[in-house]
């Protein structure tokens, strides 16, 4: 298993470019203490639990949320604050505590290419960690304060109903696709908003620049989840690491199926049947290879590429509150970045 210190030690590749270097460093330095923070606060006097709950916090990943609380925190006149490396804890740790959630409704074997919790030991023993995750982001919230407590509770309160919306079919008078958008934002644009919230309000931000980083974070989450659509059917999984059309198999509903399911050329005939669960089961290998094709060649992948990035543009608008600089540059960059990704 990964050690807190070889985990802290990875938080030297940051998850974005930044071309200015003194920038870079501070947050490299930066995220390397929430990383070692990160395995402190998830202890407990039970050494199994301390176990369970450093599972997935060993496993590693991109970091985005702390990394985005450190960076808002650069948009004001304290970035160094305590309370910034405080509130990307609590973040992550709340990321962390979804995962375990998560891997036990989609009954998930790996998680990061680990053991998934529920995979290694059981359902009971995922749920309990992630309500212990839960716990531990809200002891570290308190201390942040009244205000932090009840943006936590409001963003717990997203996170939790996009989990609950997205096992709920839409109605007969619904759109699909709508739907799945208040999923998303419930889901990840949520967190990642208040990961710009916190660091902007805990960095000394102008309360116009608070405000408009946390509707930056918002269109920024959700554009990051949407790009992760477009990756399950685009990508090779040698590039991304992911194996394509993960999503399509399981009958996961995703921004390309969704658009290319409102089709209404006769052309789509064989795909709209291939994409409809009571007419086609795509876990057959041949059915999934040929739905994976069309999708590709199917003018819905593009739409969804330009949707996405145009709540990237939407956020980058958003920083016209900024001065132009360092800061502000790097925020277009992680905006760029999560539209465009490849992995």
């Amino acid at each position: 298993m990964t050690t807190p210190a070889q985990a802290s030690s990875a938080a030297a590749d940051l998850a974005l470019p930044i071309v200015d270097a003194a920038l870079a460093e501070r947050l490299r330095v930066r995220l390397a203490d929430v990383e070692s923070a990160l395995f402190g606060h998830a202890t407990s006097r039970a050494p199994f639990v301390t176990e369970a709950a450093r599972h997935l916090l060993a496993a590693g990943g991109k970091r985005f949320r702390p990394l985005l609380v450190l960076l808002a925190a650069e948009a004001g006149d304290r970035p160094a604050n305590p309370e910034v490396l405080t509130a990307a804890c609590v973040v992550e740790i709340t990321h962390v505590g979804s995962l375990y959630h998560d891997d036990v409704m989609d009954e998930a074997a790996l998680r990061r290419g680990a053991d998934s919790a529920n995979s290694r030991w059981d359902n009971l023993v995922a749920i309990l960690t992630g309500d212990f995750l839960f716990a531990k982001s809200s002891e570290l919230t308190a201390q942040l304060g009244p205000e932090a407590v009840r943006i936590q509770a409001e963003t717990f309160t997203r996170l939790v109903e996009g989990q609950i919306l997205e096992t709920v079919t839409p109605g007969p008078d619904d759109d699909p696709l709508q739907h799945y958008l208040e999923v998303v934002a419930g889901k990840t644009g949520s967190l990642i908003a208040t990961s710009a919230h916190y660091g902007a309000l805990f960095g000394g931000a102008a309360p116009e620049v608070v405000t408009a980083l946390t509707e930056y974070g918002e269109l920024v989450g959700t554009a990051f989840q949407l790009s992760d659509d477009i990756l399950d059917i685009a990508s090779e999984s040698e590039e991304s690491g992911k194996t394509p059309g993960t999503d399509l198999r399981e009958g996961v509903p995703t921004l390309p199926v969704l658009m290319a399911r409102s089709s209404t050329d006769p052309a789509d005939a064989r795909l709209l049947e291939l994409l409809d669960p009571e007419r086609s089961d795509l876990t057959d290998d041949a059915l999934h290879a040929e739905a994976l094709d069309l999708l590709r060649k199917h003018p819905a992948l593009e739409e969804a590429r330009t949707y996405v990035v145009a709540r990237a543009q939407e956020a980058k608008k958003l920083l016209d509150v900024l001065p132009a600089g360092a800061v502000r540059s790097a925020l277009e960059a992680f905006a760029d970045v999560v539209a465009t990704r490849t992995a």
